[in-house]
């Protein structure tokens, strides 16, 4: 279908004219019976520079509803859609709460509330009477007031002109900085304004095409890029600064534990795999591990279980495998566990290429799964799946180590491939390294940058540097082998732990606000010209 033949809904706001009078949040609010510390549309006191070089402005912020939208993908359940005008729409009885959307999202827009929070201690009659109860525990965010815009253009009412049919923030602007209009329409308001006046659209440079365009110049001040001042490292260090994205808390360590675990367990069975057909495993020691693996993969799915919202529709997340890595992983680890069922009744090398190839699918997935945080910095780097990947199989091995010289009595140096371990520490350690090499220049905070800075040493020490020198002693010291072997294997294994633990609960800070362009208007050299 043509993209102009249906309508194209979005916003024009105007930066100069926003006094920053909270009336849209109010309407917001009012409209939508959002509870405590919930607010869809937010306005932002922004003041960037330095003395004398200040400008300060309001920016209203809140669901970009984005032609390419990060959140709806993701989603294992299908409850975040795309309209065919372009709204990004909640269906919150197939929501789950797994916030796969809140971390996708590069514009802080959706929130996630567990509880039925009060603004009094107790439920007064009005907050019982608009009570949302089926937005508890499920991802929720601006729609648009999209009530609104489908009874009004039922009613015969035009979105962006008549009140009535407008969003509840537009149609209560004091100062008229919200329009609200068909982009698909060329002889609509907003159309007209994006076509006349300079304008950007925050976070353009990351794809989602927001549906939200500020405009920032009039007859009296022109417009000016971003200078390298306004959001210097300093300025994005302070978190009162209105711009720098918090840190997330929507996955936290029962998440941590799902990629640390998965990660451990997957790994183990693709690299016993790889071992037993070299020969250094043989056939019992590779179904116990695939069954102490497939144990460990259990618990850390079990972990993210105890995580999201709407428990008992987690059943849900199978509905999306076309786009959700969520719902791939579930499909990968249902062949593993199969497999491995079937294995202890009936040994056969297909079962066995079976658990290996959906362990490694399982693993892969995880790896995309935390790629897919395309609202959080840390994560989206094109790096990171190849990280969790690699330290997967790293610490394969080292939960091989400890299984396998557990069991055995008889010892040689050649039970294992040690120079592969070495292999994959170099090439983990290497990864590290580039990642906080380029962590700037790929986007990552200085917050966050700073956190990884100070894990890095006990990283490299604990993950890296003793397990390579434990490995490299097992050549001179055979009556040592198992003892040095598992140690090895155990502290390659608490490396991988510890970054993932800190990068998914630490070093998590969500995509901080932006501004591409600003008026050229405050004091020093970003005053406003005279003569313009």
């Amino acid at each position: 279908m043509n993209e102009l033949t249906h309508k194209r809904w979005g916003m024009t706001i105007d930066v100069n004219r926003c006094v920053g009078c909270q009336t849209c949040t109010v309407a917001c609010k009012h409209a939508n019976d959002t509870v405590p510390e919930v607010q869809w549309r937010k306005v932002l006191d922004v003041e960037v520079g330095q003395y004398p070089d200040v400008e300060r402005l309001f920016l209203v912020t809140g669901c970009q509803h984005c032609a390419e939208p990060s959140c709806v993908p993701v989603c294992p359940t299908g409850a975040t859609k795309q309209r065919e005008d372009g709204l990004i729409t909640m269906d919150y009885d197939l929501c789950i709460g797994c916030a796969s959307c809140a971390v996708a999202c590069p514009y802080q827009a959706r929130t996630i509330v567990h509880d039925k929070p009060t603004y009094f201690g107790i439920a007064t009659p009005q907050e019982t009477k608009v009570a949302h109860n089926e937005r508890v525990g499920v991802a929720q965010k601006c729609t648009f007031c999209i009530d609104r815009i489908d009874e009004g253009l039922t009613n015969g009412f035009e979105p962006g002109t008549d009140p009535l049919a407008t969003p509840a923030c537009a149609s209560s602007c004091i100062s008229q900085a919200i329009k609200f209009g068909d982009f698909n329409d060329p002889k609509s308001e907003v159309s007209k304004l994006t076509a006349e006046r300079d304008f950007f659209q925050m976070h353009e440079e990351l794809g989602n095409d927001p549906q939200i365009k500020y405009l920032i110049e009039t007859p009296a001040v022109p417009s000016r890029l971003s200078d390298e001042n306004d959001l210097n490292d300093e300025a994005l260090s302070d978190t009162e600064n209105a711009l720098v994205g918090k840190r997330q808390d929507f996955w936290d360590m029962r998440a941590a534990m799902n990629f640390i675990l998965g990660g451990i367990g997957s790994g183990a069975i693709i690299m016993s795999y790889f071992f037993s057909l070299l020969g250094s495993i043989e056939t019992t020691e590779l179904m116990r591990i695939n069954l102490v693996s497939g144990i460990i993969i259990a618990v850390g799915l079990f972990f993210v279980w105890l995580k999201i919202g709407r428990k008992l529709r987690a059943p849900l997340a199978i509905l999306r495998p076309q786009t959700s890595w969520m719902s791939r992983e579930i499909y990968a680890v249902g062949i593993l566990f199969l497999s491995i069922w079937f294995m202890f009744f009936y040994s056969s090398p297909i079962l066995h290429i079976a658990a290996a190839a959906s362990a490694a699918a399982f693993l892969y997935c995880q790896a995309q799964i935390l790629y897919s945080g395309k609202g959080i910095p840390t994560w989206r780097v094109k790096q990171m799946p190849l990280m969790l990947i690699s330290s997967g199989l790293l610490e394969g091995i080292g939960l091989c180590m400890l299984l396998t010289f557990s069991w055995r009595t008889e010892i040689s140096a050649s039970s294992f491939t040690m120079p592969l371990a070495i292999l994959f520490i170099l090439l983990n350690s290497f990864l590290w390294r580039r990642y906080l090499r380029n962590a700037k220049t790929w986007g990552v905070g200085p917050i966050d940058r700073d956190i990884l800075r100070k894990i890095t040493p006990k990283l490299f020490l604990t993950g890296y540097v003793i397990p390579i020198i434990l490995f490299g002693l097992i050549f001179m010291d055979i009556n040592s082998l198992g003892l040095l072997a598992q140690i090895g294997g155990f502290l390659s294994i608490m490396g991988g732990v510890m970054w993932k633990a800190v990068l998914i609960t630490r070093a998590c800070h969500m995509q901080n606000f932006s501004l591409g362009k600003l008026p050229q208007r405050g004091s020093g050299k970003f005053a406003a010209p005279t003569n313009f």
